[in-house]
């Protein structure tokens, strides 16, 4: 009741919220259908009652907010749904559709009781999302900009976007490791720690993604790894600037975000996408292979080729001789016996013609003795004249043949020392990279190490108030000693 005085008429507080109260039930009989976000779930775990704060936003900024009631049943057939459809919990930063009913407490104010959550609403919104970035990407003409980028033969020097307490990472990095151990593969990797989900998972990463592009002359590619997740953890790979920026990356972008039944947005532009950090690590392990088999197969026969090559000229060279040699003897011996043959038939016959012509071989006697000289003369000085021909083409064939040898062997050889010169030259320009990488240049160029009882330090979480540091640079070491630790709560 409203207490009357002479010039007006004054309500209580509680008289207001009750007649609000009852203005609004008879207003809003039934449940609705409301599109929101949940800003933040507010689920308390002694009770199992959530009490979601609703928002909805508009360019990024928030234009209406809404308190919710979501009691422990209701919450736990939801949550149920939510993780049989997306692999997912019901959680912050994700929109949803809700049926609810609106409520009024004078106590607790203007809420919303929500008696269900659509599940496939939430992966319809993310799907849908995915396919604008994907049309933007291909309107731009940048979609396969990334893939077409020249591959690294050997991908040694890695920029790595991850958690560093992350499974996926460990996993990327002992891989890397067993090759080294293994196959004396030498990784240089480089950690650029980010969020690799949630709200602020886009910010951290396309952060470290422009830190990389400002050395990207230190690195071969750059990975981004992490363990597994559902679709919404992963939704954040589906935004649009992230995806720009790895298509627009001026280093091929390599991604292991761990199992998930669709392929993201980054993971389409990306140079290339294996399911888990393990493959892209077995990936880039398999490179090394690729080039260090074939290269030692070659070599091998290379040397295989030397040897034989050397070993068949030269007993070609000795059969030749041999043949040449057998040839000579067996046409000297043949003239040799013709003109033997040819005597003893000049004789036969001189002296068969001697008893019926005695008178004229007595005559003739002289005439015949003198021809026969001087035929024997001649065909002795044939003899000897044919051997030296034979013996001079012999020997010059030889000669031809040693110059052919000396030209194959001065060719094979130039071949050969080519070969290693190329190889050692390629050789010493991957230890001119892996010197450039080496720790101490990184010291030379202004960054340091911090040690603390001989250990370097990696986080501000191993150091406490008081420890004395030993910080060593480039040139010379100093002793340190903490007075105040801001540790960074983003990595808490």
């Amino acid at each position: 009741m409203a207490e009357e005085t002479e010039e007006r008429k004054i309500y209580s507080l509680s008289f207001v919220a009750k007649s609000i109260q009852k203005t609004l039930a008879k207003r809003y009989t039934q449940a609705y259908w409301i599109k929101a976000e949940v800003n933040k779930l507010n689920y308390y775990q002694h009770s199992g009652h959530c009490y979601p704060e609703l928002v909805e936003k508009k360019q990024g900024r928030i234009r209406t907010q809404l308190r919710s009631t979501l009691w422990k049943n209701d919450f736990q057939r939801i949550n149920k749904s939510f993780l049989k459809l997306l692999r997912e919990p019901l959680k912050d930063g994700i929109k949803v559709l809700i049926y609810a009913t609106i409520e009024f407490h004078p106590e607790y104010g203007l809420s919303l009781h929500i008696l269900d959550i659509d599940p496939g609403f939430t992966l319809g919104d993310l799907e849908k999302e995915k396919q604008e970035s994907i049309k933007k990407l291909k309107q731009k003409g940048i979609f396969n900009q990334n893939k077409n980028l020249k591959f690294p033969i050997l991908p040694q020097r890695i920029a790595v976007i991850s958690v560093e307490t992350s499974k996926g990472y460990a996993d990327f990095l002992n891989v890397l490791e067993n090759a080294k151990q293994n196959s004396n593969y030498a990784f240089f990797q480089m950690l650029f720690p980010s969020l690799l989900q949630g709200d602020q998972a886009v910010y951290s990463l396309r952060k470290q993604l422009n830190r990389i592009k400002k050395v990207a002359h230190h690195f071969d590619v750059v990975v981004i790894v992490r363990g597994g997740g559902g679709e919404i953890g992963l939704s954040c790979y589906n935004n649009y600037e992230l995806a720009k920026d790895i298509a627009l990356f001026p280093l091929p972008v390599l991604t292991g975000i761990g199992h998930s039944t669709n392929l993201t947005v980054a993971e389409m532009v990306a140079h290339r996408h294996m399911i888990t950090p393990t493959s892209l690590a077995e990936e880039l392990v398999r490179k090394f292979d690729d080039f260090y088999f074939p290269v030692e197969e070659k070599r091998k026969q290379l040397i295989n080729l030397v040897r034989n090559r050397l070993k068949i000229t030269k007993n070609d060279l000795k059969t030749e001789i041999k043949h040449f040699k057998t040839h000579a003897n067996y046409a000297i011996s043949t003239e040799k016996n013709a003109l033997n043959q040819q005597g003893k038939n000049l004789s036969q016959a001189f002296l068969y013609n001697f008893k019926d012509k005695n008178y004229q071989l007595q005559h003739l006697k002289e005439k015949i003795n003198q021809q026969t000289r001087y035929f024997y003369q001649d065909q002795q000085k044939n003899l000897e004249l044919f051997g030296q021909q034979i013996r001079q083409n012999t020997l010059l064939q030889i000669q031809q043949n040693q110059l052919k040898l000396a030209y194959q062997l001065k060719n094979l050889t130039k071949n050969t020392t080519d070969q290693f010169k190329t190889e050692k030259i390629n050789l010493k320009s991957l230890k001119r990279n892996i010197e450039i990488l080496d720790p101490k240049n990184v010291l030379k160029r202004g960054y340091s190490i911090s040690l603390l009882n001989g250990k370097a330090v990696t986080s501000a979480k191993e150091v406490e108030k008081g420890n004395i540091l030993e910080i060593e640079f480039y040139q010379g070491k100093i002793t340190a000693k903490v007075e105040n630790n801001l540790k960074n709560k983003e990595n808490e």
